[in-house]
């Protein structure tokens, strides 16, 4: 492999070809259909993908086969293969479907509003994850192009991952024959701890969302009038909520799981190498300050430890419209993140029980889950992907790769990890400090991007390497 070949014609399909296509990307909202229901009507997901389709049709990469595969009632899957040298199979994968717009974008920005600054491209949707259908392509035609023999590639892109991919499943089994038995699954939909070299996902978090409800009254009261005699359903939620967390930290032991001796070590040395950049990522306001000054524990906290949020909220007016009434009820969005191994459906369950049974006061309370994925753990890496790995990273970044895990959920990796117990596992992706993906001011970080599409490159190639020594 000539790397500083491939570096070149990366960057240059990158400039010419992959920012301006992901500038007229950024500009659709294709929705995730959790976020658009009516995403038939409006159509935003279908013109983002006839957009990619139409782009990797004009790449004319030597032996590329490409199908949109439909199947009924479901959004559209693109579907690409490269035969090549040998019948062993890697596996590509994306996805092309956004988050919704979130409040919060910096002036002269926003979620369909492409913005080139400081080498970043700043809009909803191009590092999470619209840039890997790009990028894995890019990767392949960079190996064509030197004739490097490399296994027949599968490159799955699908459209509805932010809704938790319920759609993937049936087509990997409608698709299972043509797919086959992947020795090596890259995914390109995780994040980074810096962007100065190759970071390896090693767990992702599954995740329990849903709606509680309280209810104390059929109608809103004067607060003058209720007030001391009647519980708010604010008050309730309170003690509700204190069921499940308290100072942080997660009360149930059904959304805990043990902590492997390794997973601890890893975590101890992205803290060293991450150092003040733990801290710097978040655009923390005020005095704020992190739940600890241990960046080791910090990492294990957003990596394989249960974490509430409360993410949204009805039955709440506005400040400037709230009058001096107590409402009737309360609903929060809930989001616990869950450790790689816990079980979804027992913390499901448990969170269930504490919220709706035996209520404070005996105000009406439901749960509405609308969340229920486990997590995911990679297994060993084979000795040959780590040096692989580690030497992309040293190649295309100048610094050896990092293993760490993320605090997110990627429902496909648990899907793959259970149909192919024996294939190895890269997941990355370009989502560091400040890249914000799902919130404000989303960005690409367009150098990270490219090598990293060098690094997918050296990888596929070393994976040839490595069958036929």
């Amino acid at each position: 492999m000539d790397s500083n070949a491939l570096t070149r014609f990366s960057d240059q399909v990158w400039e010419t070809s992959i920012i301006p296509e992901l500038i007229d990307y950024i500009r659709i909202p294709a929705k995730s259909p959790d976020f658009d229901p009516d995403w038939r009507e409006h159509g935003y997901l279908e013109q983002a993908v006839t957009q990619f389709e139409t782009w990797a049709r004009g790449r004319e990469i030597p032996g590329m086969t490409m199908e949109t595969v439909r199947l009924p009632g479901r959004t559209p899957l693109l579907f690409f293969e490269f035969p090549g040298a040998s019948e062993n199979t890697i596996l590509l994968y994306g996805h092309l479907d956004k988050q919704p717009e979130m409040t919060g974008w910096r002036e002269g920005k926003g979620p369909w509003t492409p913005v080139l600054e400081n080498g970043r491209l700043y809009g909803r949707g191009a590092a999470d994850d619209g840039y890997a259908m790009f990028a894995a392509l890019t990767a392949i035609q960079g190996l064509k192009r030197q004739r490097q023999p490399h296994a027949r590639c599968i490159v799955l892109i699908e459209a509805c991952e932010e809704s938790g991919s319920p759609d993937l499943p049936f087509y990997i089994d409608v698709l299972a024959d043509r797919i086959g038995e992947p020795e090596l699954v890259v995914c390109l939909d995780s994040g980074c701890g810096n962007y100065e070299q190759l970071w390896n996902t090693t767990s992702l978090r599954g995740l329990v969302g849903g709606v509680v409800r309280v209810e104390v009254m059929e109608e809103g009261v004067h607060s003058g009038d209720a007030g001391g005699v009647v519980p708010s359903s604010f008050l309730v939620l309170r003690q509700l909520l204190d069921r499940l967390e308290h100072n942080a930290e997660v009360l149930l032991p059904e959304c805990h799981a043990p902590i492997a001796e390794h997973r601890r070590q890893q975590a101890e040395t992205a803290a060293g190498v991450l150092g003040e950049m733990l801290h710097r990522r978040f655009p923390l306001a005020g005095g704020t300050r992190l739940l600890s000054d241990d960046g080791a524990e910090l990492i294990l906290n957003r990596t394989w430890r249960p974490a509430l949020s409360v993410t949204g909220a009805d039955g709440l007016p506005p400040v400037d419209s709230a009058g001096n009434v107590m409402r009737p009820g309360t609903a929060l969005k809930l989001s616990m993140r869950l450790p790689p191994t816990c079980s979804a459906a027992a913390a499901t369950q448990r969170i269930r029980q504490l919220l709706t049974e035996d209520t404070p006061y005996g105000a009406r309370v439901s749960f509405e889950s609308d969340w229920d994925c486990g997590g995911w753990e990679a297994p060993e890496l084979a000795p040959w992907l780590e040096h692989a790995i580690d030497e992309a990273s040293n190649i295309h970044f100048g610094r050896p790769a990092m293993h760490m895990g993320e605090g997110g959920t990627i429902p496909f990796m648990g899907m793959l990890g259970e149909k192919f117990p024996a294939a190895q596992f890269l997941v990355t992706g370009v989502l560091g400090p400040q890249a914000n993906a799902h919130g404000p001011n989303e960005f690409l970080h367009l150098s990270t991007a490219k090598k990293l599409t060098c690094c997918v490159a050296e990888i596929i190639a070393r994976h040839y390497s490595q069958q036929h020594r």
